[in-house]
């Protein structure tokens, strides 16, 4: 994947940037945790500039992410609690939960989808709850845009100052991100052995 999509920044620059963030949030298995270590590489060889390359980086995470936003807020929290009526189980979710989550979601949702940005598997997901409890929309631009700016400042300049050892950022990051993958699964898979429905 590393060869596939330095060919794509190489070839595109910055539109290439933006298309592969954009996808990232869109189809998960594109980890921004590859994309921008490399565009920070490429900065670093001075066959792209710093700034322009976080911000296309950033654009097109937030508007990836807002597909799912915009998805969220057209199923509804009704439609969901119907569904998890009927289908409860395998969600791991009541419409009793769905409350619940609504009303932590307003009281913390701007914090969650900030730092949700920043957690791989997490990062996509977190804006379908967000657009379910119809945060504003301005609202969760705004932390999604905070929280997709850091990210992706912080891949960039990590891939910048290892230069052609830029492969060591995904060398530290793909295990964490294994890890919380494999964490979300066991978890996925107790809540629907230990499920109740309220």
């Amino acid at each position: 994947m590393f060869d596939w999509v330095l060919s794509v920044i190489e070839g595109w620059g910055y539109p290439g940037i933006f298309a592969l963030m954009l996808l990232e949030n869109i189809f998960p298995p594109i980890p921004s945790e590859v994309i921008m270590p490399l565009a920070g590489y490429l900065c670093g060889t001075g066959a792209l500039s710093f700034i322009p390359t976080v911000l296309a980086g950033t654009l097109g995470s937030v508007l990836g992410t807002s597909f799912w936003f915009w998805l969220g807020r057209s199923v509804g929290s009704e439609r969901l609690k119907r569904w998890a009526a009927r289908h409860g189980r395998w969600m791991t979710v009541s419409p009793g939960d769905i409350d619940k989550a609504q009303g932590w979601f307003a009281r913390q949702g701007g914090l969650a989808v900030f730092f949700g940005r920043m957690v791989p598997a997490v990062r996509t997901l977190i804006s379908v709850p967000a657009g379910i409890v119809r945060m504003p929309s301005g609202r969760f631009l705004a932390f999604t845009a905070a929280g997709s700016l850091l990210w992706t400042l912080l891949l960039a300049a990590a891939g910048l100052v290892l230069e052609s050892q830029y492969t060591r950022v995904a060398d530290v990051i793909d295990p964490i991100s294994t890890f919380v993958v494999v964490a979300i699964v066991a978890y996925y898979i107790y809540r629907v052995v230990t499920w109740k429905a309220e």
